[in-house]
């Protein structure tokens, strides 16, 4: 019984090992916008979140997974061909846990949820009554 119950916790032990890091991924976050789906990371990825500034002024955010090599460092993409005039420069910092690099909502996403439970609720109301 011991043997049987040891084999169970190894085959545990092996399939919690193998699991995939989950991250939130934003390709482009604009301000305060970032549309965000969940991935997985490759192994020696770790979640990161980007926060940027473009052409002085715009802030830009990307989250998702990236090399740990390239975690906690700043990064400036220049314009292809002119290695003289930046575009943007982006800090990449990582975590290591499931979903760590923190998903944003849509601004007023919350509210126009709880507007639109609110009148589906009442014109349920006045079809049953």
């Amino acid at each position: 019984m011991n043997r049987i119950i040891l084999q169970l916790v190894a085959v545990g032990f092996c399939f919690a090992i193998g699991q995939a890091l989950q991250c939130y991924k934003c390709t482009l976050g604009i301000g305060s916008l970032c549309l965000t789906s969940e991935t997985k990371c490759a192994a020696g990825e770790h979640c990161f979140s980007g926060v940027g500034e473009a052409a002085g002024f715009m802030d830009i955010k990307t989250k998702g997974c990236l090399a740990e090599a390239k975690c906690n460092r700043t990064s400036t993409t220049t314009l292809p061909g002119d290695s003289n005039t930046t575009v943007y420069t982006m800090l990449k910092t990582c975590c290591n846990t499931d979903l760590c690099n923190g998903a944003p909502g849509l601004p007023g996403a919350s509210g126009l949820s709880l507007g639109l439970a609110t009148v589906t609720a009442l014109l349920m109301a006045q079809v049953l009554v």
